[in-house]
């Protein structure tokens, strides 16, 4: 016999309202299907491969935390049509916003790209809606106010970051 974890962990408001607050939080690590799994784990990788040089692996599981709970509550609060959700896409969207800044903050020109990218891809996403395809892949709606909400996230992480590369840039004049 196989557990489904969904039914125990999945972003659902009926049962979040019940009490099941964990869901908030945990609704991040569970998927609608395994292409929506893999989908995922791609994308892990590829911000691996963007940014690891960035943080430690204790920031990376701090973050990762921060993320999936700022999603799950901004759901909660600001998104009260979804009524369930899987997936790590907002909490992706966010760690590829705070990369992205890293980079800026580094000197990486490519953060610049990689920064306006993601925002012409959620601004498209919020005009156009979601991915009909891709819903039909995953079996499930695209939760394109997730991805916008985990972006959001994403730079209060990245305050810190801005305010350091500002501050640098004042002192760097002020020689």
């Amino acid at each position: 016999m196989v557990l489904n974890t969904n039914d125990l962990l999945e972003f659902h408001r009926d049962k979040i309202a019940a009490g099941e607050i964990w869901r908030i939080f945990t609704g991040q690590f569970v998927h609608a299907n395994p292409t929506h799994l893999l989908l995922n784990i791609v994308g892990i990788g590829f911000i691996w491969l963007l940014h690891a040089e960035h943080r430690t692996q204790s920031q990376y599981y701090l973050h990762t935390a921060f993320l999936a709970l700022w999603t799950g509550l901004g759901i909660w609060l600001f998104v009260p049509d979804i009524k369930v959700y899987t997936g790590l896409s907002g909490l992706l969207h966010g760690v590829i916003v705070w990369g992205a800044l890293k980079d800026i903050q580094v000197g990486m020109r490519s953060g610049i790209l990689l920064f306006v990218g993601i925002w012409a891809k959620l601004a498209w996403e919020q005009w156009a809606g979601p991915s009909a395809e891709v819903g039909a892949l995953i079996q499930s709606r695209v939760a394109i106010e997730a991805h916008l909400i985990g972006a959001i996230g994403g730079l209060v992480m990245g305050l810190g970051l801005i305010t350091n590369k500002l501050k640098d840039k004042s002192e760097t004049k002020a020689k």
